[in-house]
């Protein structure tokens, strides 16, 4: 248990001070978060033709109102977390790959949702947009890591028990 929380702080650490740096935010950060506004837009666009993206902001060219995607709002921060789980848990390298690309994939859908729905509340009411922003979507986002974590654990294959071994017997006291 030990293990896996050093691993775990120093990939946290590691991770996050990596993402401030400006070169991750402008070749890393703000390309994706721009494709994450690429992609919200294409969504919405199967159902609503007014909308366009700008870099990191979706607009509605009717209304004229917009959301900006910023650096907490592209679900990097819980895909870092989720990372620094799964790499430091012993388990095969294949289920740690495996495990994350599924994970990413599952972040990244609910932010979808998530940016899409703020997207529409902030033009219905700014109100429950910002308790919806501050509140609620942050924590589910964060929550989605530890649910996908959480089933990682559960998929994991059991390590092999020596059955050659017999029964361990009890230790003298």
């Amino acid at each position: 248990m030990l293990r896996f929380f050093v691993i775990f702080s120093v990939l946290l650490v590691g991770l996050f001070t990596l993402e401030i740096l400006q070169p991750t935010e402008k070749y890393v950060i703000m390309p994706f978060t721009s494709l994450v506004a690429d992609v919200s837009v294409w969504l919405v666009t199967l159902f609503d033709d007014n909308v366009i993206a700008t870099g990191n902001v979706i607009r509605d060219q009717v209304s004229g109102f917009g959301v900006r995607i910023e650096r907490g709002c592209n679900g990097l921060e819980a895909v870092i977390i989720l990372f620094a789980a799964m790499f430091a848990f012993p388990a095969p390298l294949n289920y740690k790959l495996l495990g994350f690309a599924i994970g990413f994939i599952a972040i990244q859908a609910l932010n979808l949702v998530r940016i899409i729905s703020l997207f529409y509340m902030g033009q219905w009411s700014y109100a429950v947009f910002e308790w919806f922003h501050l509140y609620l979507w942050q924590a589910l986002i964060i929550l989605d890591a530890l649910v996908v974590w959480l089933i990682w654990l559960r998929k994991l294959p059991r390590p092999q028990v020596d059955d050659e071994a017999g029964p361990a017997a009890p230790a003298a006291a």
